[in-house]
């Protein structure tokens, strides 16, 4: 994807961090740490907001007069493609936003993404014109047909929501990326900065959390951390690491300084 910004949707966007508004503990904090990430797209739980107001809603009502934010509403709770089409209209109709984040988790224990109702209910959304970024798992051809379907973009997890193990397999990501032609956002599971960092340096274009800010000590420092964490993985990517090998190579070629 261009080197300087990510494109998605037809919006070119300056940051590769999307950041969830859910779990911070109190509207001040949640705040401080968007100030800090220099996100642009900010996702929340769609039943979470009050549709019949969206401008005087809790969530939303205070981030506008800032900075000119990207939503990004996604169908948490969903266990059908039937939800989680009803729910984007409505979401749309409000004048919410046309981007939606397809999430739809049939077993509550893991909520990992249904494969089946994902790919209809992308489908559906992209066929009535919505900006479509599905959450699903890290299966190369699932990842591949979802683009195919029309997704702006596809949203693989590392891990379980919420679980912090970071990323799991990182040779499907690895495929799931060489095989796309749409920005590839890496979504759920993330832990850390490390995690980050490895995720982008996979050559992800993107990563979106909430969990790993809104629940760290200090969300605030650790949005910044994520933020630096993503710029330093992207940057590490396009220079291209060394390659590994089995043995050591002198660094500073020892045998032109041994004299007879």
């Amino acid at each position: 994807m261009n080197k300087q910004n990510l494109t998605i949707g037809g919006k070119e966007l300056r940051s590769r961090f999307f950041l969830g508004t859910g779990r911070y503990p109190n509207p001040f904090v949640q705040n401080e740490a968007i100030r800090a990430s220099d996100a642009e797209i900010l996702t929340f739980a769609i039943r979470r907001v009050n549709l019949e107001a969206p401008g005087e809603d809790a969530i939303l009502q205070h981030l506008e007069e800032e900075r000119n934010f990207t939503y990004l509403p996604n169908t948490s709770g969903a266990k059908t493609a039937e939800e989680a089409v009803r729910i984007a209209r409505l979401a749309r109709a409000s004048g919410l936003s046309d981007w939606i984040k397809v999430e739809i988790s049939a077993n509550e224990k893991t909520l990992l993404p249904d494969p089946i109702e994902t790919l209809k209910a992308t489908e559906t959304l992209v066929s009535e014109g919505f900006t479509v970024l599905p959450y699903t798992s890290d299966d190369p051809v699932l990842c591949k047909r979802l683009e195919e379907a029309g997704a702006a973009a596809v949203m693989p997890g590392g891990s379980p929501i919420g679980t912090g193990l970071g990323i799991l397999n990182p040779y499907n990501l690895g495929l799931i990326i060489e095989e796309a032609n749409v920005p590839i956002i890496v979504d759920a599971g993330l832990g850390s900065a490390m995690d980050v960092t490895q995720a982008m340096e996979l050559g992800a274009d993107g990563v979106l959390m909430n969990t790993p800010v809104a629940r760290a000590k200090n969300p605030v420092k650790m949005a910044e951390a994520m933020k630096l964490a993503i710029e330093a993985g992207r940057l590490s990517y396009e220079a291209g690491r060394i390659p590994k090998k089995k043995y050591a190579t002198a660094s500073s070629g020892l045998p032109s300084f041994i004299s007879n």
